[in-house]
């Protein structure tokens, strides 16, 4: 096992712009020709959450959502549903221990609120939860990484991933897109259990769709444990994409590196990451996992553990704390997580 890390905090900025992305609310469209595609204008991530759950509610009504003071005044599901929407106000520990008791007594809470407050202000909350009591809640955990950019470290969020895997029994998911958010939704609604979803602010990304015939199990919304945009020959390094950003990197990466195959995986607790190891080394022998999080705690420490013949190099957010304002690419590249990181480790 040979594990490796790249972007601690060495990016130039140079190329933080180029690709499939936007941190500033710009609706983008991937360039696989296998992406879905909404006649509509796609939503981002938190938007796509909270359309598809106003939409299962409509459906079942078991279902709850619970907000720590982020839903507005148009907010969907409040708008639709006034009697199944909670406004829990900045009290988030005791907003997961609400839906605790929702859950108990039948219903399906979806609760939601910055990633920092819910994997970090809420973690006793979220160990009892989701963890020892494995209570049926979703937590919805928008602006993770650094998509708050301006706002600072207090709403910066690098380290979920490390936090939520480390509690046994939690589906943990980050999707990329519309169709991959709203797929994941509707799989929490209809399992009934423990849930983690990680999304950006207000960027919009065209969803992959790879081979979804392996997750026709009903599992993870019918989202396999691997979706592959690019499988490549077998001696090609395969980029790994995580979430919104590392998939936005990994798409422009293997534009101006067409050779190299690129894997996306949506689903990060232990389970399926298992899942996701046997599948990739079946095809490839060298990985480069680009993800927005810490290089401990994250997917790519996690994928050199359970591929002990593989060669895992990390593209991350390294171990820097951002001090200076900007945009969510700016923020990223300042940490060493841009284009240029991605290049290098795949080279």
């Amino acid at each position: 096992m040979t594990v490796t890390s790249s972007g601690s905090g060495r990016g130039s900025g140079k190329g933080s712009g180029r690709g499939t992305g936007s941190g500033d609310g710009t609706t983008v469209s991937s360039p696989v020709s296998t992406a879905v595609r909404p006649s509509r204008p796609l939503l981002s991530g938190r938007d796509a959450y909270r359309a598809e759950l106003t939409e299962m509610a409509a459906h079942d009504p078991r279902v709850l959502c619970l907000e720590a003071d982020l839903g507005g005044k148009n907010h969907p599901f409040a708008m639709a549903h006034p009697d199944r929407f909670f406004n829990l106000g900045i009290a988030e520990g005791a907003m997961i221990d609400m839906a605790t008791g929702l859950a108990a007594a039948g219903y399906r809470p979806f609760v939601s609120t910055f990633a920092p407050f819910a994997a970090l202000r809420a973690a006793e909350s979220l160990k009892l939860t989701l963890g020892y009591l494995q209570a049926g809640v979703t937590v919805v955990a928008p602006y993770a990484g650094v998509s708050g950019a301006w706002f600072g470290t207090t709403h910066h969020c690098l380290e979920d991933l490390a936090v939520l895997r480390s509690i046994p029994g939690v589906t943990i998911a980050a999707p990329y897109g519309e169709e991959e958010t709203r797929a994941v939704v509707r799989a929490a609604v209809h399992s009934g259990k423990p849930h983690y979803i990680r999304t950006g602010r207000n960027a919009a990304y065209t969803s992959l769709t790879g081979d979804r015939a392996a997750g026709a199990d009903g599992h993870g919304g019918g989202i396999p444990p691997v979706v592959w945009d690019a499988r490549g020959a077998s001696d090609a390094t395969c980029l790994v994409s995580v979430g919104e950003e590392g998939t936005r990197l990994a798409l422009a990466a293997r534009e101006l590196l067409p050779g190299l195959a690129h894997a996306h995986l949506v689903h990060l607790d232990h389970a399926w990451l298992v899942r996701s190891a046997a599948e990739l080394t079946r095809h490839h022998r060298r990985f480069v996992v680009v993800e927005e999080h810490r290089a401990e705690g994250g997917a790519a420490e996690a994928l050199a553990l359970l591929l002990p013949g593989s060669e895992v190099v990390g593209v991350n957010a390294g171990h820097d704390w951002p001090c200076e304002g900007g945009d969510h690419h700016e923020v990223l590249a300042r940490l060493g997580l841009d284009l240029d990181a991605v290049l290098a480790a795949a080279t």
